[in-house]
């Protein structure tokens, strides 16, 4: 089978002949029909000491079942968060992470559509919103933020306010439902807000945590890292949260299948649409990579096998 790989910090990526994996105890054997492209794998590609194997979410036809993995069998199609090499034909997949995929959907709509809208969904939980609030959303066109700004009027949101990087990206983000757009080096983002979520990380963090009104609360859920003075929560009695969505996969199962369960629904109902910003064939992932490092992308960016 092929697979991407990458010899050193920064790249570059190559396919590769690989043996096809057997799945091991848990584990699900998936022919990949779509690969997402997440901001946390390309920032391994280009900051982590050693390579790593390019893992991702996945959306395929499971093969082979592994011992102690009988709750799926060959024929049926998944999708999830695979931790080893995701980027391939075919991919090991850990039964606890991984989903049933309806008819209704295409294996594009799942992987577009799962891991990143729990994400958006767990994060927008984890900020306690309450119905009427005003809610912000950075990073609202990428892959996770554009299902949050959907998302967020579902909790009750009576205002959403999304903020990108470009101006150009204003007029998608208001086709998602937004109420008003901010860019990131724009002066002062208008009326405060009762909760933030935060992708960026960075400097972003102390932009989103200055948007809250008093006793706001920030989710931070970015690999991104970043810095806030104390003084700065203090003096709104405002309140940061950390979010991980694999903490939640593994701690909290049955919060993690009734999340799954909820996105499902909500995009049966039309109420939830992942967008796909673009498609592209394996020996393309470097391009694929480029379009979330230079953050054009509008929605989702997806690798086919």
């Amino acid at each position: 089978m092929r697979r991407v790989r990458y010899g050193a910090t920064g790249g570059p990526l190559f396919l590769e002949e690989a043996p096809v994996p057997q799945p091991g105890p848990g584990e699900l054997l998936v022919r990949c029909e779509a690969i997402g492209v997440t901001l946390p794998v390309v920032r391994k590609v280009t900051e982590a000491a050693e390579p790593v194997p390019l893992g991702g979410e996945i959306a395929g036809e499971v093969m082979a079942v592994g011992p102690g993995a009988d709750r799926f069998r060959a024929g049926d199609r998944v999708t999830g968060l695979c931790f080893g090499h995701g980027y391939a034909d075919y991919a090991l997949l850990h039964v606890g992470m991984a989903s049933p995929v309806p008819d209704t959907a295409t294996a594009v709509e799942a992987v577009a559509l799962v891991r990143s809208g729990l994400v958006a969904l767990g994060a927008l939980e984890a900020a306690r919103p309450e119905r009427g609030e005003a809610a912000l959303v950075t990073a609202a066109a990428s892959g996770v933020g554009h299902l949050a700004v959907q998302l967020a009027p579902v909790r009750g949101a009576g205002r959403v306010v999304g903020a990108v990087s470009d101006p150009a990206k204003a007029g998608f983000v208001r086709s998602l439902g937004a109420d008003d757009v901010v860019t990131y080096g724009q002066e002062g983002w208008g009326e405060p807000v009762d909760y933030a979520l935060d992708a960026v990380g960075g400097d972003m963090l102390s932009h989103a945590l200055a948007a809250l009104t008093a006793g706001g609360r920030l989710v931070a859920y970015s690999s991104g890292g970043g810095m806030i003075r104390a003084y700065d929560l203090l003096v709104g009695a405002k309140s940061v949260i950390g979010f991980q969505m694999a903490r939640i996969a593994r701690e909290e199962p049955e919060l993690y299948e009734r999340c799954r369960q909820e996105l499902w629904r909500l995009f049966e109902e039309g109420a939830l649409k992942p967008v796909v910003h673009g498609e592209f064939a394996l020996e393309e992932a470097t391009e694929a990579h480029a379009a979330i490092e230079s953050r054009v992308n509008r929605g989702k960016v997806v690798l086919h096998p």
